[in-house]
Parts: C-alpha cells; structure tokens; sequence
C-alpha cells in the first residue's frame, strides 16, 4: 500500500447510477500483484467526503472502487464480482498487517 501519508489529499468526483455526485478522497491505490485472476489490477480506497472535502457524517466507511485505466484519465469503477472483491480486501488486510508488523 501507498504511504497515505505522503500523498496530497486528492479529491474525487464520481456520479453513481442514478446521476448523484459522490464526493471521495482518495486514501490509497492498491496494485495487487499475488492473486493471477485480478493481478496487475489497480483499485482505490476511498472515502466518502462533502463538497468542501470534509469528511461526510453520512458514511464513514471506505469504498473501495476499481481502477480502469482510458487514455490519460482514470475511471472508477464499483467492483461487481464478489469473488474479486473477497481478494482484493484479503490482499489489502495482508498488507496492511505486513505494515504493522514493520512499525
């Protein structure tokens, strides 16, 4: 995982199915590289934030969205594979143990 810590705060604009605009930060990306079926796939925590970027009192929980990548720009996309989803939070909680462990 990226050190979150050394990344500017970046903020996200996404508008979900129905046309609603969803305010994020951006906390991380995460390339996972050990599972075949999705390596080399990039996906973004994200949590949910208001319109002047403060954290939203709504939701306070991480979102995690899946990276595609179109030309210059990156689009964020709902993981809809449960399967895909179970890896990626597996590989992140690995991750984020192998961090603590390093602390």
């Amino acid at each position: 995982m990226t050190n979150h810590e050394d990344m500017e705060e970046q903020l996200i604009e996404t508008v979900d199915e129905d046309g609603n605009v969803i305010n994020f930060e951006l906390i991380d990306i995460v390339q996972v590289e050990d599972d075949e079926s999705i390596k080399d796939n990039e996906y973004a925590l994200l949590l949910p934030v208001d319109e002047n970027g403060e954290e939203s009192d709504e939701e306070k929980e991480v979102v995690l969205m899946k990276l595609i990548k179109d030309g210059e720009e990156y689009i964020f996309e709902a993981i809809e594979d449960d399967a895909e989803f179970d890896k990626v939070v597996e590989y992140i909680n690995i991750l984020q143990s192998q961090n603590d462990d390093e602390e």
